[in-house]
């Protein structure tokens, strides 16, 4: 995607306008409502998750950043208007959870993954220090699983050296590209920086605009 996408300025738009809390549910029964499409981001904890959605929107504290890992231990929704809801889930690969509080997360995520008809897309926040790690690879045969479309986004590219980002993402695409449910392009991003935050805004408005919702102007 590049500056002059048709649907860069829909992706601005969007998360230019009010984007509020509005939900946090710690167990199945207690998901909100079915409303607007939802887009969710998972990734192991510390991965950059608070920092990547306060990019998104703008915004210095819609998240919460923490450096205790585990922190995040709910499903938390976020509503953009009344055109879309972004979904911070709990973070995953954390060993010091107990494994009652591990097995009541994944509890959790799966009943979310498997009923949510809304749901058009998990993006998947891997440390681009590091690439694909086993909890990592554990997540996504859970959304293969419940053949929920996700896409892989890479962070802390702004920690990464110049010469061996090219190399990282090649490598995590390879890692990905026999997945049945997954989307095959991957991006590199840098909340501090900026990068690829305006085509993950992009790529949010063009799911939008291919199931017929309108982003007001």
């Amino acid at each position: 995607m590049s500056d002059d996408d048709p649907y860069a300025e829909a992706g601005r738009k969007l998360f230019a306008g009010p984007c509020d809390f509005i939900w946090a549910a710690a167990r199945p029964d207690n998901l909100p409502p079915p409303g607007p499409p939802e887009f969710a981001f998972a990734g192991r904890s510390n991965v950059g998750k608070s920092s990547l959605l306060n990019a998104l929107t703008g915004r210095k504290t819609l998240a919460r950043v923490s450096h205790t890992p585990g922190r995040t231990q709910e499903l938390n929704f976020f509503a953009l208007g009344e055109t879309a809801r972004l979904v911070d889930m709990p973070g995953y690969g954390y060993a010091a959870v107990s494994k009652q509080k591990s097995a009541s997360w994944d509890h959790l995520l799966r009943a979310y993954l498997r009923g949510r008809a809304q749901l058009l897309r998990v993006y998947v926040l891997i440390d681009g220090r590091r690439g694909l790690m086993p909890p990592d690879k554990e997540m996504l045969d859970m959304l293969d699983a419940a053949a929920v479309s996700y896409a892989i986004v890479l962070t802390k590219r702004d920690e990464v050296k110049k010469g061996e980002i090219d190399a990282r993402l090649a490598e995590v695409a390879a890692g990905v590209a026999r997945r049945p449910a997954a989307y095959p392009e991957v991006v590199f991003t840098s909340s501090r920086e900026g990068d690829g935050v305006a085509h993950l805004r992009t790529a949010i408005a063009q799911l939008l605009a291919e199931r017929g919702v309108a982003i007001a102007r």
